[in-house]
């Protein structure tokens, strides 16, 4: 099976996207998804772009959904 496009790779993911956030505007999802392509576009290893791409507009969008539900790590306990 041949890799997809990135069209078709992309258009994927603004659609898994796109039902995980359906208030979020599929423009705005788009524009995301597009960034973060853009942020992997030299990488010289492409076969597992379309995952972080995904990994990385999905954390994006989440923060600006609901953005006091960022990680944060506990303080460690007092020796």
């Amino acid at each position: 099976m041949p890799p997809l496009s990135t069209e078709a790779a992309v258009g994927r993911i603004v659609d898994r996207l796109a039902l995980r956030f359906p208030t979020t505007k599929r423009e705005h999802i788009a524009s995301t998804v597009a960034e973060e392509y853009a942020a992997l576009s030299g990488s010289r290893i492409t076969t597992y772009i379309p995952n972080l791409v995904e990994h990385g507009a999905r954390s994006r969008l989440q923060h600006e959904v609901h953005p006091l539900h960022r990680d944060v790590r506990p303080l460690a306990p007092a020796a």
